[in-house]
């Protein structure tokens, strides 16, 4: 976990470094991983004849194969040695004898050597002596150097084990029917009979499972850097590793509850084509892990509820399940509570979380006065923070004109020019690996912009505002997912300004970068209202016919063609009706997309890249599942 904080520090080396210690993480985590593999396959029953019946290894599948490899890009391009196996390196003294593994495993295998027929029952006694508090490591973990560690790692001994250079670097152990056999046993189980032998595996799967989403979910261009310094993620396993670890009620569990609450009601619903969830699959089974797995989400929220009581950070998260149910005015209620979190960053979480969800509802003031309190509750992005706080007030600005309210057009064009001009001196004050925030470049170009204009049509700085800055801040959260019908009328309408020549005078003026905007957010909201092909003619009319070359240069908006491009595939996607023509759809809705993820750099990038990454996976899976 040190290490993914390491890789996101503002300063450079320090980056760096995190990247050495999660290649350190990586190894070591996959070692205990293919130790707890190994331990499953051990306890297979055999029949009388000494055979493996449901031999695992007959199971493996094609992909398998690649736990034989060396990892690509490994340091150094090491192959593998004499004395080495599938890349691993193996120790001398445990290629000759398994007298050791049997000793470790004994207490296991001893369980079934009871006569179960005996028909007698005895009394217990009644005075037991207290448990003997084992001073040793007697698990079942058996890796190189590992077990000889925790062995001598005595509770009645001060001595520290000595250090060890970790081990080659090796291609992670493809997921086989023991993996999941593992993956499948509760907190409960005998294998876990030993607590240490619980926290490892709970935090193994935690750790390895989160490194693996991660690593799935990095943007095109960045993910390739890594899979040649030999890093490649695996969402599905990683998955259901982290399921497999909230089953025990350590601090692993409720760690790996908080990050799938986070990766489903945020990434997830950050992202637009998902997988379709198992409709042959029980919503709570451990298989279902596709899409959005409502009652199973809930049964996790319910025992993490159960187990913490008091923690706030449960009502933040089921304060975003109810606003992915298209709820904001409830989820607001909710995070608005009289309880008040003592930690400060937990009630800073809640503070965003409750800015984003009034914004997506439009309302304006409570948006502005919540974003504003952020800037109070923590020291990150403050100018995003005050520029949305500011779209805000230029909103209620635009209505009270519109209305012909003179009084408060004025008083809301004051405090939007008020709070937009704290952004400059609030952006570049945060770094993300050394380089500026992607959004603390965006807003600023966005004022040059409007500065820029105001000068040139010689109108005030508010009025040279053009498309809705507060819509397209909706959409870069993707807020149209969860608004309902009204609220995505609200948006339609705000847009809708720009056009009016009556209370928008200067429209004739806007560019061409300007309607690729606005034909960008309507083309979202559409898609939102299921109006699949209306979005796609409006994008390829007002985007994607028009020359890329006119949407690129200073203080153009050149992220609205690409992201036109992913739209197009979302938009495909989600037309599929269960007919024939739905192959011809997606093939379609991934040559879009693929475009949109070979594009060249742009304005955040990143962001549209996190929804190209998760498109091509789910394209790629559904064409696969569908033998296309």
């Amino acid at each position: 976990m040190s290490a993914v904080v390491g890789i996101l520090n503002e300063n450079l080396m320090e980056g760096i470094k995190g990247f050495y210690k999660l290649r350190k993480a990586y190894i070591s985590l996959d070692a205990i991983l293919e130790s707890e593999r190994k331990y499953m396959q051990s306890q297979e029953p055999t029949d009388n004849f000494g055979t493996r019946r449901n031999s695992f290894d007959s199971l493996r599948t094609n992909d398998s194969t690649r736990s034989a490899k060396q990892m690509p890009g490994g340091f150094g391009g090491q192959k593998s040695r004499p004395g080495e196996t599938n890349g691993a390196p193996v120790r001398p003294d445990t290629q000759h004898s398994s007298a050791k593994k049997t000793a470790i495993w004994d207490g296991v295998n001893d369980v079934d050597s009871e006569d179960d027929d005996s028909d007698e029952f005895v009394d217990a006694e009644e005075n037991l002596d207290e448990p003997a508090i084992a001073t040793t490591y007697t698990g079942h973990v058996d890796v190189d150097g590992v077990t000889d560690r925790l062995a001598n790692a005595s509770i009645a001994s001060p001595k520290t084990p000595s250090r060890r250079e970790p081990p080659a670097l090796f291609s992670p152990i493809s997921p086989t029917k023991s993996t999941y056999l593992l993956l499948e046993q509760d907190s409960d189980s005998e294998i876990f009979s030993n607590p240490l032998d619980a926290f490892i595996h709970s935090g193994a799967n935690l750790c390895f499972g989160l490194l693996l989403v991660l690593l799935s979910m990095i943007p095109p261009a960045f993910g390739k850097l890594l899979f040649i310094i030999g890093f490649k993620g695996d969402k599905p396993r990683g998955i259901r590793m982290l399921w497999q670890a909230t089953k025990f009620h350590n601090i692993n569990g409720a760690m790996a509850g908080l990050i799938l609450l986070g990766y489903y009601n945020g990434l997830v619903g950050f992202c637009d084509i998902l997988p379709d969830s198992n409709p042959s699959a029980n919503e709570s089974a451990s298989e279902n892990i596709e899409g959005y797995p409502t009652h199973r989400l809930e049964g996790l929220l319910h025992e993490m509820r159960r187990r913490y009581p008091q923690s706030r950070l449960w009502l933040l998260e089921e304060a975003r399940m109810i606003a992915s149910r298209k709820r904001l005015d409830a989820a607001i209620e909710l995070l608005s509570g009289v309880d008040r979190s003592p930690l400060k960053q937990v009630e800073a979480l809640s503070m965003f979380e409750k800015s984003l969800n009034a914004m997506y509802s439009h309302r304006y003031d409570l948006c502005s006065q919540s974003f504003v309190t952020c800037c109070e509750l923590n020291n990150w992005s403050h100018a995003l923070y005050y520029y949305i706080a500011g779209s805000a007030h230029v909103e209620l600005y635009r209505r009270a004109k519109a209305s012909n309210d003179a009084t408060s057009a004025a008083e809301q064009a004051s405090r939007a020019a008020e709070l937009l001009h704290k952004v400059r001196e609030n952006a570049g004050k945060k770094k993300f690996m050394a380089r500026q925030l992607p959004f603390d470049i965006f807003v600023v170009r966005k004022l040059n912009k409007w500065e820029a204009r105001s000068k040139e049509w010689n109108i005030s700085f508010i009025d040279a505002i053009g498309i809705s800055p507060f819509e397209e801040m909706v959409y870069f959260w993707n807020g149209h997912k969860r608004m309902d019908d009204n609220q995505l009328q609200s948006s339609l309408a705000a847009l809708a300004w720009s056009e009016d020549p009556v209370h928008n005078p200067h429209s004739h003026l806007e560019g061409l970068d300007e309607h690729a905007i606005l034909a960008v957010l309507r083309a979202a909201i559409f898609r939102a209202q299921g109006e699949h092909a209306v979005a796609r003619d409006v994008l390829k009319k007002e985007v994607i016919n028009h020359d890329r070359a006119l949407l690129k240069g200073h203080l153009k908006e050149d992220w609205t063609c690409p992201t036109a491009h992913y739209e197009m595939g979302a938009n495909l996607w989600m037309e599929r009706d269960g007919s024939d023509r739905d192959t011809e759809r997606v093939k379609e809705a991934e040559e879009w997309i693929q475009k949109a993820g070979s594009w060249e750099k742009y304005e955040l990038d990143a962001r549209i890249g996190l929804k190209i990454t998760t498109g091509l996976e789910t394209l790629r899976a559904w064409k696969k599942e569908n033998g296309v």
